[in-house]
């Protein structure tokens, strides 16, 4: 059984715009990182990335997980530690 989950992209029907309202941006930014996930658009587009850009991403991602995760909540969530 697989560890990892992308079903909002699946199912979600709403409004994809920033801006508008508080909702509407989470829901939007959680449609457009599971679209940006997808393994074949990271296929094409990790091999173009710069250095630079390739460290900025992993920075911001690190940053977000230190600071609204707690150390359990990385493993178990992020690391998928303990899932079967």
């Amino acid at each position: 059984m697989d560890n990892h989950t992308h079903n909002f992209v699946e199912i979600y029907d709403g409004l994809v715009g920033f801006g508008l309202d508080r909702e509407t941006d989470e829901k939007t930014v959680l449609f457009y990182l599971q679209k940006f996930s997808d393994d074949t658009l990271m296929g094409k587009l990790i091999p173009r990335l710069t250095d630079e850009e390739l460290e900025e991403i992993f920075t911001m991602i690190s940053r977000m997980l230190r600071n609204h995760f707690t150390e359990p909540e990385y493993h178990e969530l992020f690391l998928k530690e303990g899932c079967d």
